[in-house]
C-alpha cells in the first residue's frame, strides 16, 4: 500500500511538479494551496507525511504545523521556503517540524529527507526488531553507534541543517551524552572537514595559561616559555575549534576569547602583531549558561556569540530504544580491550539495564558494560555480572537535590577519605556533574579539574 503525502503549495507550477514527482515515486499525493484546505483534508484522511510551503495565501506552514500538533496529528512535517532564513527553520523545528528545505529543491536531497522522516516515524510506532547477536557482524574498532530512536534522528536532521553553514553552535546536554561526538559530526559534515578539528578542555585552562594555550606564545615571553608555541586558534586555522565545557572559562579568559571571535585575529603572548585566523566555534556545556549570566559568571555577549544555533543532546533515559544497540557496541569494545568473547546479553540482564535511569548516560553505560564483560564467565553477559544498581533513583532535579542536602556537604568536608577517594566519592554521588561535586567538596570547579588531572581521575 502506497504512503500518503499532503503537499501544501500555492505555486501552481511547483505544486504540479511535486505532485507528479511523488506519484511517480509510489506515493498517493494530495495537493492543496491553502492552510484551510489542508485542515479540511485531515478531516477526511490521514497522511504519512506533510510537505508544506512556508508562505501561503491564508497564513503560513508554521500555522498549519501548530494546528496539527494541537490536534494531536503527529505526521512528520517538512517545511519549504524560498527565504533562506535559518531562524525560521529553527522556529519550525522547535514547534515540531522534522526538517527544513530551501527552494529550489534538489530531488536527491528531498528523497533523503523523506526517507529519514519516515524511518524516524517508524521508530516511534514500531519497536526495532532485536538483532540476533550470533548473526551480528563485528563493529569496526572506531565505529560510533548513532542510535535509531526518533529523537536522535531529529537531532541528526538539525545537524545536517547547520553543519554546512558558518554558524557557531552551542551543544547542550548532560555529562556523558556524547557532546564531543556531536561536535565532530558537525565538523565532518561541514565544508571544513578536510581542515583540523581541535578540542579544548576549558576546565583545564587557568586564567594564567589560557592565553598561551588558545593563542600561542613567543619564546622568552615568560619564564617557562623556552620555545615558540602554536596556540589552538592558529593550529585549527581553516577548521573548527571545539570548546568543551565552555562554562568553566574564567571571566577574564571569556573576554579574551570574545575579542578573538569578533575580530578573527589572535595575538600570541609576547608578540607585537596580530595573526588573522579563520575558525568555526563549536562549544558544549552541561551548565545553565543563562543562569551563569544572571550570577555574573558568564558574559552575555560571549553567550550570544557562541549560541548562533543550539542543539540539545537528549539523555539516554529519553531514548531507551537505543540502549540495546549501545550495549552491544560497548560489549564489542570491551571484548577487544579485555580479550573476552561475550556476544550475547541474556533477557534478564537486559531488563535490569533498561530499568536503570542512567543519569551518567553513555559514559555510565559504557563503564558498566566494561565491568560486566570483565566478570562474564562465558560468552553471555548475565544479570549476576552487572553491578548492583540502587533500587530507587531520583529521576528529576538530582543535582539540585544533592546540593540542597547540606548535611551531605558537611560529610564531605570531614576527613573520612584521603583526597583522591574523597573526590571520587563526590563525583559518584553527583552522578558525574562536576559543578555539583565541587560544591559537595566545597571547592571551585577549577580546583576540582586540576585535582582530577593530578590524580588521573576520568569521568
Amino acid at each position: 500500500m502506497n504512503k500518503r503525502i499532503l503537499i501544501v503549495e500555492d505555486d501552481v507550477a511547483f505544486g504540479t511538479m511535486l505532485n507528479t514527482w511523488f506519484s511517480k515515486n509510489s506515493w498517493d499525493a494530495t495537493w492543496v494551496s491553502k492552510v484551510e484546505l489542508a485542515k479540511q483534508e485531515f478531516q477526511n484522511a490521514s497522511f504519512d507525511l506533510v510537505l508544506s510551503d512556508l508562505r501561503l495565501p491564508d497564513g503560513d506552514g508554521i500555522i498549519l504545523l501548530t494546528w496539527m500538533r494541537e490536534n494531536k496529528i503527529m505526521s512528520p512535517f517538512i517545511i519549504m521556503t524560498s527565504y533562506s532564513d535559518v531562524q525560521t527553520a529553527v522556529l519550525a523545528m522547535k514547534l515540531g517540524a522534522f526538517d527544513y528545505l530551501q527552494k529550489p529543491i534538489n530531488p536527491t536531497i528531498l528523497q533523503q529527507k523523506i526517507e529519514l522522516a519516515m524511518s524516524a516515524s517508524t521508530a516511534v510506532e514500531v519497536k526495532n526488531e532485536t538483532v540476533k547477536p550470533k548473526n551480528k557482524q563485528k563493529l569496526e574498532q572506531n565505529k560510533v553507534v548513532k542510535g535509531s530512536s526518533a529523537v536522535m534522528q531529529r537531532l541528526y536532521s538539525h545537524i545536517d541543517l547547520v553543519a554546512p553553514t558558518k554558524m557557531s553552535v552551542l551543544i547542550l546536554g548532560e555529562s556523558g551524552t556524547g557532546k564531543e561526538y556531536i561536535a565532530r559530526m558537525i565538523h565532518e559534515n561541514s565544508n571544513r572537514k578536510s581542515e583540523p578539528f581541535v578540542a579544548v578542555d576549558c576546565g583545564s585552562l587557568s586564567m594564567e595559561l589560557a592565553p598561551s594555550e588558545l593563542f600561542g606564545h613567543k619564546k622568552g615571553s615568560f619564564t617557562s616559555a623556552i620555545s615558540d608555541k602554536t596556540g589552538v586558534f592558529i593550529e585549527a586555522n581553516g577548521g573548527t575549534v571545539f570548546l568543551d565545557e565552555v562554562g568553566n572559562l574564567s571571566y577574564e579568559v571569556q573576554k579574551q576569547l570574545l575579542r578573538a571571535l569578533q575580530e578573527q585575529k589572535v595575538r600570541p603572548v609576547g608578540s607585537a602583531s596580530d595573526i588573522k585566523v579563520d575558525v568555526r566555534i563549536i562549544a558544549a556545556t552541561n551548565e545553565d549558561l543563562e543562569k551563569a549570566i544572571e550570577e555574573g559568571r558568564f558574559r552575555q555577549d560571549l553567550y550570544h556569540r557562541i549560541n548562533e544555533f543550539s542543539v540539545n543532546v537528549p539523555p539516554l533515559r529519553e531514548r531507551m530504544e537505543d540502549i540495546e544497540e549501545f550495549c552491544y557496541h560497548f560489549i564489542e569494545q570491551a571484548n577487544d580491550e579485555l580479550g573476552k568473547d561475550v556476544d550475547t546479553i541474556d533477557t534478564e540482564a537486559l531488563a535490569v539495564i533498561r530499568q536503570h535511569n542512567w543519569l551518567g548516560n553513555l559514559r555510565e553505560l559504557r563503564n558498566v558494560i566494561r565491568r560486566s564483560v570483565l566478570f562474564a564467565k562465558d560468552n553471555v553477559l548475565r544479570k549476576d555480572n552487572l553491578p548492583e544498581f540502587p533500587k530507587t533513583v531520583k529521576t528529576q532535579n538530582v543535582a539540585v537535590n544533592i546540593v540542597r542536602e547540606t548535611q551531605e556537604v558537611k560529610d564531605f568536608s570531614l576527613n573520612k577519605y584521603n583526597e583522591k577517594d574523597q573526590i571520587v566519592a563526590a563525583l559518584n554521588q553527583a552522578r558525574g556533574n562536576k559543578t555539583v561535586a565541587a560544591k559537595l567538596l566545597q571547592i571551585d570547579r577549577k580546583t576540582l579539574y586540576n585535582k582530577m588531572h593530578l590524580y588521573g581521575i576520568e569521568l
